[in-house]
């Protein structure tokens, strides 16, 4: 499945498999206006949300980790 989006007047499109697509597509439509142009700016905080998404998750996962760990090592 293809998805598009114009940053600076320029349009991209990706392809990705279809069961990704239907999420990615959610995702993408919280970050970006997925019908007119996007300023490089909003992809930059874009990209620092999800950064940051994703560093709050390895905080969790390491956390779970360590407390499986734990109680394992009981």
């Amino acid at each position: 499945m293809k998805i598009s989006l114009t940053f600076n007047a320029k349009p991209y499109t990706i392809e990705v498999e279809e069961e990704f697509a239907l999420f990615l597509r959610t995702q993408i439509s919280h970050d970006f206006d997925t019908h007119n142009n996007n300023e490089l700016k909003t992809l930059l905080h874009a990209y620092v949300r999800q950064t940051f998404a994703l560093y709050e998750h390895e905080k969790q996962i390491a956390s779970l980790l360590a407390a499986l760990e734990k109680e394992t090592l009981r």
